[in-house]
């Protein structure tokens, strides 16, 4: 009997990723299938997103990423009622300066929240 698949939204999953995710507040797009579909980025990290997507897409399909100053393809790895979760092809490198401002810009505006 194969194991059951591992539920995103349990802390136990969150506690295996490779990368830590900050929380975001984004407006996006996702390309996917020839479609572009308005989303709103709802974590981030190094590796990958998670976002609200009205779209029903299937696990493993291509998609790209675009927030204006990230543009990243990414692949569907798990999606749930309209949230998905992607993993990016390549991850974001934080040495870049364009990739270093959108990882610490949700922590900044965390921070500032406090």
């Amino acid at each position: 009997m194969a194991p059951n698949a591992p539920n995103p939204e349990d802390s136990a999953y969150e506690d295996r990723r490779a990368c830590p995710r900050v929380p975001v507040a984004m407006p996006a797009f996702l390309q996917a299938n020839g479609v572009r579909h308005a989303v709103h980025l709802l974590d981030l990290s190094a590796g990958g997103a998670k976002l609200n997507c009205s779209a029903a897409l299937l696990t493993g399909t291509a998609v790209v990423l675009d927030c204006g100053t990230l543009c990243r393809s990414a692949v569907v790895r798990w999606q749930t009622g309209g949230v998905l979760g992607i993993c990016f092809d390549r991850e974001l490198d934080a040495r870049e300066p364009r990739h270093r401002a959108i990882l610490r810009a949700p922590v900044c505006a965390r921070s500032r929240a406090r």
